[in-house]
């Protein structure tokens, strides 16, 4: 989801006004925060991914805001929780399509937080393994599994791994491939290392080379170079990801998809403009098993604050150019992220599967610690679980 430090949605709490105030980048709000929401001089309290956090962000962003809130909006609702046909579009039908490869959700919980290293069932939490079995169950064989860089990395990029965080990444991604699904590995840190810009591609190389040979001789797993960069121009994040494709092969894992991420949030309706289509199609894997990870929320900033959405059309409206971008250039798509309401997701999906070019998408998010959010999609109660899931995503299975 659009904006952030590290993964958030949030509501900032209404409390008084503390004395201190929250640094560039540092956490100013969120679900159970209890610390100062008042920013330094220059910049805004901005919601970020839904989840426990809010982040003290430049207020000279190109990147539009979202105003904080201190109330959910509920979910969209429909008069039937029941499934349409398999295949189905806005239009009642979605003819000549091609399932996904990839297809499941997003599994929150080890990216929220800013305390590091954290402690584990208070700061941050890894994703259940019911709600694994529950979309195993339903169909689904794809899950991102976001984490935080400087709990798993704490003595620098080049460092060795913590071996408790690590333990849970394995513990979770070993879990998911045993089932016979894939889960892709996402450092959630917007293209930031404790808050600063990652420039070394040395660096960054190999931190992706030792961590990609934890994972090496598991074919069901899936790399994704880094969430959502942003405030970084194409070509310097460009020059990142290819550096981070390098590392993952050098480290033996030959077999596995690797997903890279553009500036601008990697978002697919700003693909061009953003100066990513100028650059991406470049991108070069020895193995050549490598696609475009792109988000698109389909509320008015496209940042997936909002249940509500444009129109029923905006999905496909907002996919269009970065389809004929992936056509174009004979590479493939990955939808690490969307959230929204029925017709559009239902609409957006349906034009995924009929362009030939996308692989996969992944809902946000499910996880543990979502609560009543709108997008939320653990079950067995997430909001999103009684009508989205049926309505919206599994008639594309």
């Amino acid at each position: 989801m659009r904006l952030s430090s590290f993964t958030t949605l949030a509501v900032l709490l209404a409390s008084s006004v503390p004395a201190l105030s929250t640094a560039v980048w540092g956490q100013c709000g969120g679900i159970g925060f209890t610390g100062s929401t008042t920013c330094d001089p220059g910049t805004t309290c901005t919601v970020l991914n839904p989840s426990p956090t809010t982040s003290s962000k430049p207020a000279t962003t190109s990147k539009p805001t979202t105003t904080s809130t201190t109330t959910y909006k509920p979910p969209i609702s429909t008069t039937s929780s029941a499934a349409p046909p398999s295949g189905t579009g806005p239009g009642g039908t979605c003819p000549g399509r091609t399932k996904f490869k990839f297809f499941g959700v997003n599994e929150s919980g080890a990216e929220f937080g800013s305390a590091i290293p954290g402690v584990l069932g208070k700061d941050y939490t890894w994703p259940s393994p019911s709600s694994i079995d529950y979309f195993v169950g339903q169909g689904f064989n794809a899950f991102r599994v976001p984490f935080m860089m400087e709990r798993l990395s704490p003595s620098g990029l080049t460092g060795g791994f913590d071996a408790t965080y690590l333990s849970g990444l394995m513990t979770i991604v070993n879990y998911i491939t045993s089932k016979g699904a894939y889960a892709a590995i996402d450092p959630h840190n917007y293209m930031r290392y404790n808050g600063q810009i990652i420039s070394s591609t040395s660096d960054f190389q190999t931190w992706w080379k030792n961590l990609a040979g934890q994972f090496s001789t598991n074919s069901h797993v899936i790399f994704d170079v880094m969430n959502e960069p942003n405030g970084i121009d194409a070509t310097t994040v460009f020059n990142l990801n290819q550096a981070a494709v390098y590392g993952i092969r050098s480290s033996g894992a030959t077999s596995q998809l690797i997903l890279v991420e553009g500036t601008s949030w990697t978002g697919a309706w700003s693909w061009v403009s953003s100066g990513n289509g100028a650059v991406f199609g470049a991108i070069k894997d020895p193995n050549n098993n490598t696609a475009i990870q792109m988000h698109q929320y389909l509320d008015s900033d496209s940042s997936g604050t909002s249940p509500t959405c444009v129109s029923p059309t905006i999905g496909a409206e907002r996919l269009a150019a970065a389809t004929a971008w992936l056509q174009a250039n004979n590479l493939k798509g990955f939808l690490g992220e969307i959230a929204a309401c029925i017709s559009a997701v239902s609409g957006a999906l349906c034009t995924m599967q009929q362009s030939g070019v996308w692989i996969g998408a992944t809902w946000w998010a499910a996880g543990p610690w979502w609560g009543t959010y709108f997008t939320s999609i653990e079950p067995p109660s997430g909001a999103a679980v009684s009508q989205i899931l049926p309505q919206a995503l599994m008639p594309y299975l």
